[in-house]
């Protein structure tokens, strides 16, 4: 228990960090973006959109329903539910920058009554049994210290007949380890699946596997795509966080950086709570 609670601490300072310049360039979505191909113009933040679009489509929200958005960043994705689909979100993130931002944007778009936002350990929830219709994770599981535990906790607060959604980071080769080790030292990972092991581990769990499907070359495969957009805000971002932050900024993403397009797939994949 005392390792989870240090590791906490650690995710948590890591997306205080990161969060407010990565909250400026991807207009509140921490996550990942969706390029077609390299001729598509899409700006970054309707690139980062359509990933927030894609995965929670495969949920099939109605209006009334609660969802705990499990590692909600600063907030764009839950409001975007609550003004799209009427449902009620439940935010959670062990990031303080994020809750402060994440309820500011709710207010700003006037779904502070639907939207709320609070510190909590999803490998912990303080949430009744059955709380929730369904369950968002945008590329916060790669953090669990316990990724069963996790899991476990999460089908514990779905109802029967809950979903699950969730996208992140896979494993699609093991050659030249050492890229991927820069990229997970990076993202503070503990480990990096497969996605036959991403699936693996939400049977484990008790869920069934609904849907899946792989997207590495849409998203990660077009990092060069992100980092021409984000150079070309660079002067724009500098002047409000000053020259120091973005240098901070772009050095601990460097590692990021290094792994090739075809090592790092990205995954989405949708699985239920069994009605019986």
């Amino acid at each position: 228990m005392g390792n989870e609670v240090i590791d906490t601490a650690v995710i948590g300072r890591h997306y205080d960090e990161r969060s407010p310049i990565g909250d400026e360039l991807r207009d509140g979505q921490i996550h990942m973006w969706y390029w077609y191909d390299d001729d598509d113009d899409a700006p970054l933040t309707a690139a980062v959109h359509r990933v927030s679009r894609k995965v929670t489509d495969t949920l099939g929200l109605r209006a009334g329903e609660h969802v705990l958005d499990a590692g909600c960043g600063p907030g764009a994705t839950a409001v975007y539910l609550a003004q799209a689909h009427g449902v009620r979100v439940t935010g959670v993130t062990v990031s303080a920058f994020e809750i402060d931002k994440a309820r500011a944007r709710a207010a700003a778009g006037g779904v502070a009554g639907l939207v709320s936002v609070e510190y909590g350990d999803y490998a912990a929830l303080s949430y009744a049994d059955g709380a929730f219709d369904a369950v968002l994770a945008l590329e916060s599981l790669q953090n669990a210290v316990d990724l069963g535990q996790v899991l476990r906790e999460l089908y514990r607060v779905l109802r029967p007949g809950g979903r699950l959604t969730f996208s992140d980071f896979s494993l699609e080769s093991d050659s030249e380890p050492a890229r991927v080790a820069k990229f997970m030292d990076s993202l503070k990972l503990h480990r990096l699946p497969t996605l036959a092991e991403w699936l693996g581990h939400l049977r484990d769990a008790g869920f069934q596997i609904e849907e899946y499907t792989q997207c590495g070359p849409r998203v990660f495969g077009r990092k060069s795509k992100y980092l021409k957009s984000a150079m070309g805000r660079r002067d724009e971002v500098a002047e409000k966080f000053g020259e120091d932050a973005v240098a901070q900024f772009s050095q601990r993403h460097l590692g990021f950086f290094a792994p090739r397009k075809e090592q790092i797939g990205y995954v989405i994949v949708s699985a239920r709570k069994p009605r019986t």
